[in-house]
């Protein structure tokens, strides 16, 4: 099954450096996820991330149920980009790349996320709307606390 896309940019009216220290941060996630996911950081970590660093985290994305999700800091070029694949989770494949651009008002932030359903030859056809859909929201959600928090 192909993998499915979503891309976001946001303007930050940020330096580059800020956005950095704000994003290499694994506990600021939690700040800019949806209260309903119940989001919590469940291994230590250490102030900023780094390559090959992993990170456990519990979400409650379907009726309150917890799930463990994995993540895999694959790539890091401070302060431009990094990018993190889950390793155990929800999805057979989540490849998530944040990139960062400075402008002359600030930075361009771009999210650009491959994402695989597991048994993805049912569970596309039935439920890829919806994932979509609850992924918009959290995305949405994400750049509306990025707006309040940095304009």
């Amino acid at each position: 099954m192909k993998a499915q896309k979503l891309q976001r940019t946001q303007k930050l009216n940020i330096s580059i450096e800020k956005a950095w220290d704000f994003f290499s941060s694994p506990m600021n996630l939690a700040d800019i996820t949806p209260p309903w996911l119940d989001f919590r950081v469940m291994s230590e970590v250490p102030d900023r991330m780094y390559e090959g660093m992993m990170v456990q985290y519990k979400v409650h994305p379907f009726a309150g149920m917890p799930v463990w999700w994995v993540t895999d800091i694959t790539h890091v070029k401070e302060p431009y980009f990094f990018v993190d694949e889950q390793r155990k989770g929800p999805y057979a494949l989540w490849h998530h790349e944040h990139h960062f651009k400075e402008t002359d008002s600030g930075v361009l932030m771009t999210d650009t996320v491959h994402y695989i359903l597991p048994f993805s030859c049912i569970t596309q056809p039935l439920m890829g709307w919806y994932v979509a859909q609850k992924l918009d929201t959290i995305f949405n959600h994400r750049a509306e606390t990025l707006k309040r928090l940095f304009l």
